[in-house]
């Protein structure tokens, strides 16, 4: 396996690692060396994940969490040191999309579990990933926001709010432990090609054109493509790069 970014050993939590970024992101630090905690609510897929990255030599466990609950998370997190001795890395991606619709008809459940899983959910695995890197003295955390965390999107109130509270949470979180050895980071997304997305199109086939006139770089991006950023900011060769919300969009927020 490749250790170009000195991840060997590292021990690294991703949730929604189950599809898409998560799953893209999971790989892409066990192919730098790194032990991984393959986290999803939707087990049947996070266990797909561990079946891969088992093939590949990797050293890895996976958990099913739901990371709307507390207990839940602080018990993924104890279940991560439990299993390798320590945390150094956690990659908070799990999220959802929920409904496309106007604010003026979005449903109060719309909203409350888009905010709960996109928003409450980083904060439960930054809260208890926290507690050990500040008991350790180090480590690295990366968020997934979008790029509907630093612009608008219509249609999608709680999915925009949501990422944008992301951005804020990170910066916040960045700032607290910026002197304690740990980063906090984000990475934001834009188009990219994941089952997410592809839900998104099977509603609304004209979805792809229409985000292809709006990217600078003309097409769309990969869940590999969002898995190599993140797996820089988890190493040390971003070691100065602390609180940073990085668009890995084709350039759209660019606009």
């Amino acid at each position: 396996m490749s250790t170009a970014l000195g991840l060997k050993d590292k021990v690294a939590i991703v949730t929604g690692a189950g599809s898409g970024i998560g799953r893209a992101t999971a790989i892409r630090l066990a192919a730098d060396g790194a032990r991984v905690i393959a986290a999803d609510i939707n087990g049947a897929h996070c266990e797909q994940t561990w079946s891969m990255l088992k093939a590949a030599g990797a050293e890895a466990v996976w958990q099913r969490v739901d990371l709307t609950k507390a207990a839940e998370v602080e018990t993924l997190v104890a279940f991560a040191v439990k299993t390798f001795g320590r945390l150094d890395c956690a990659v908070n991606n799990a999220g959802i999309q929920g409904e496309i619709v106007a604010t003026v008809d979005c449903s109060e459940e719309n909203w409350d579990r888009i905010i709960g899983i996109n928003l409450k959910g980083v904060f439960l695995c930054l809260k208890y990933e926290l507690r050990q890197m500040l008991s350790q003295g180090s480590g690295a955390i990366v968020n997934t926001a979008s790029n509907f965390g630093l612009v608008g999107s219509a249609q999608m109130p709680a999915y925009s709010a949501s990422k944008h509270g992301v951005v804020g949470l990170t910066k916040t979180a960045a700032l607290e432990v910026a002197q304690r050895g740990i980063r906090v980071n984000a990475v934001c997304p834009g188009p990219t090609l994941t089952p997410l997305a592809q839900g998104a199109i099977d509603l609304d086939p004209s979805i792809p054109d229409a985000i292809m006139s709006r990217l600078p770089i003309a097409r769309w991006g990969t869940a590999e493509e969002v898995a190599e950023a993140i797996t820089w900011l988890c190493s040390d060769a971003a070691r100065l790069v602390v609180g940073a919300i990085l668009p890995v969009d084709g350039g759209y927020v660019a606009q």
